[in-house]
């Protein structure tokens, strides 16, 4: 079994279109589909499960649409939920750039990461005010820091010296990304760690994809030669 799945959750607006409702209701319905992920990785033994939450590019969409997604992080994870998390040995980061974490929500993600950071079950990385050119581009600005301060030489920039200092790291790779809605490019999301995962994608809706989805996308998974280039 795989040891880290990444999904790009596309489509809660388009879903919210097509059944007639307010846009912003997709965004909640889309909460499910991320349980059923959650739940389809704990039964599978998946200990890394990695989704495109709220990418750098979605600043900037209305602020009226911001301010729901925020809120609705605020008011799903009540102290009810993260206990729900903690039964089930769950651990939740948030990945970005937390300069950007809209203030009011900064508290709300820091205790949700220490609450649930003893979960070894399964690492859910949330990755908010997530860019992956973004965090190329810090690693490199801290490793050229690093050069110019004496502490590391040139000489010995490695992948790995790349890879610890970017922002998820310490994890494998994802052998599988999956993207629901249709689309079928990354849009900027895990394009360093992505180079050797499988690609899967889907015309369906992230709120209407399933765990019947999920193993489906496996079982292409499973079909997949793997030879890493050799």
């Amino acid at each position: 079994m795989i040891k880290h799945l990444a999904c790009i959750m596309d489509g809660n607006r388009r879903w919210a279109h097509k059944n007639g409702l307010p846009s912003m209701l997709g965004h909640k319905e889309g909460i499910k589909a991320v349980e059923r992920t959650a739940d389809f990785c704990l039964k599978n033994n998946i200990p890394y499960l990695s989704l495109y939450t709220f990418s750098i590019e979605n600043l900037k969409r209305s602020i009226s649409e911001k301010q729901y997604i925020f809120g609705l992080l605020v008011s799903y994870f009540t102290d009810h939920e993260i206990q729900k998390f903690i039964k089930k040995d769950v651990r939740i980061v948030f990945i970005g750039d937390r300069s950007l974490f809209p203030a009011d929500i900064i508290d709300t993600c820091t205790h949700i990461e220490k609450e649930t950071a003893q979960g070894k079950k399964l690492t859910i990385n949330l990755l908010f005010c997530y860019g992956a050119r973004q965090e190329i581009t810090d690693a490199v600005k801290k490793i050229a820091y690093a050069v110019q301060q004496g502490m590391v030489s040139p000489e010995h920039i490695t992948e790995q010296l790349i890879a610890s200092h970017l922002w998820l790291t310490n994890i494998p790779d994802p052998e599988l990304i999956i993207r629901t809605g249709g689309g079928q490019r990354l849009s900027n999301f895990l394009l360093y760690h992505a180079a050797y995962s499988e690609l899967y994608f889907t015309d369906t809706l992230w709120p209407d994809f399933t765990q019947a989805h999920l193993l489906d996308a496996l079982n292409y998974l499973n079909t997949c030669q793997r030879n890493f280039g050799v």
